[in-house]
């Protein structure tokens, strides 16, 4: 049996999280540019400077690309892209220092993948009282801390569809472990709580949560974690890993052990040309993501589109984000990318980053 402590539904998340949108912008009014009404037939203003703030500059190949495309579509809009970040994802006190600094320096707009829901808003709420556009993407602050968040997927669509795909490929019974990146990441453990709902869900009552473990996004840790695991848990079926360093990590460790490859599955969010080796070997059947080029994409023209005037941040607004279309803010401030990407052998030689 499931222990209780892994029960928080992915539907009461979804309220709570809307009911704190709710208080916060009501609590918001005011707020010099949120009450500013959207043009959004206006250009593009050029000129701007946009920041990005990774949860981790270095060594992150996720990010690598994200801010990649961000940085293309900033400098074809005419703007000046730049970029700062730690290389640790948890590292709280060096993006707190990083938005001071940009604050100071007067950026147009700042993008934040965010390592702590709350512990950035301090810095954040001062750089919006001073007319800094914030927009967070990939991981998320709190509600009132930053302009629009532009969400790479529903947390709902990426909690469900890694647990399914972990279900099929230990068929629907057996003990799996979530190998996340750090404890404190908004993003992670939205999806963590929409994977323990759809555990509790009939289909899978054969399928048992034995331990949520943490790597912080660093791949050595990572890897310890997974060997860990493997020990403590000798019957242990699979790792879900929802973060692209830790599934890598996972299925370096497992592939690499006789005892384990082909018997342990390991599953996540993780780039193709990363995870490539190990779907072919067997190791990985199938994993899912996005692209984080076009996250990266979307962000800036959010954030072009805000210090522009051509949207406000207000739920309902629709905005033109060049070839990749149209895109509505939703009642609590979210841009949502898409859905999920599924890799597997079949497809994954079409995908490169």
């Amino acid at each position: 049996m499931r222990s209780p402590n892994v029960r928080r539904t992915c539907v009461a998340l979804a309220a709570a999280v809307s009911l704190t949108a709710a208080l916060t912008a009501c609590g918001a009014e005011g707020d010099g540019d949120r009450d500013a009404t959207a043009e959004p037939d206006s250009s593009t203003r050029t000129g701007l400077t946009v920041a990005f703030l990774p949860k981790q500059r270095d060594n992150n190949l996720y990010f690598t690309n994200a801010d990649l495309g961000a940085k293309t579509v900033v400098e074809e809009l005419g703007s000046v892209y730049e970029d700062f970040g730690s290389s640790n994802a948890t590292d709280t006190i060096g993006q707190n220092s990083y938005i001071k600094m940009l604050r100071r320096q007067e950026v147009d707009a700042l993008a934040v993948s965010a390592v702590h829901p709350a512990k950035l808003c301090t810095e954040l709420k001062k750089a919006m009282k001073q007319g800094v556009t914030v927009v967070t993407y990939d991981s998320d602050t709190r509600p009132e801390c930053r302009d629009v968040f532009v969400s790479q997927a529903s947390a709902e669509d990426l909690g469900r569809t890694q647990v399914r795909l972990m279900a099929e490929q230990i068929g629907d019974r057996g003990r799996i472990a979530i190998l996340s990146g750090s404890e404190g990441a908004e993003n992670q453990n939205s999806w963590i709580d929409c994977m323990k709902d759809e555990l509790d869900k009939p289909e899978h009552e054969d399928v048992e949560l034995v331990e949520i473990a943490y790597g912080d996004d660093d791949p050595d840790k990572s890897a310890e974690e997974t060997r860990r695991l493997l020990r403590r848990y000798p019957d242990l079926k699979g790792i879900i890993s929802p973060t692209t360093i830790g599934i890598e990590a996972a299925a370096r460790v497992v592939s690499g052990s006789a005892a384990h490859k082909g018997k342990v599955r390991v599953t996540g969010l993780g780039t193709p040309n990363e995870m490539r080796a190990y779907v072919e070997d067997g190791t990985v059947e199938a994993f899912a993501l996005w692209d984080p080029a076009k996250l990266g994409e979307l962000t800036a023209r959010t954030a072009l589109a805000l210090s522009s005037g051509r949207i406000t941040g207000r739920r309902g607004e629709t905005f033109k984000a060049g070839d990749m279309g149209e895109y509505t803010i939703d009642e609590d401030g979210v841009i949502t990318l898409g859905k999920p990407q599924v890799f597997d052998k079949g497809n994954i030689e079409r995908f490169d980053f």
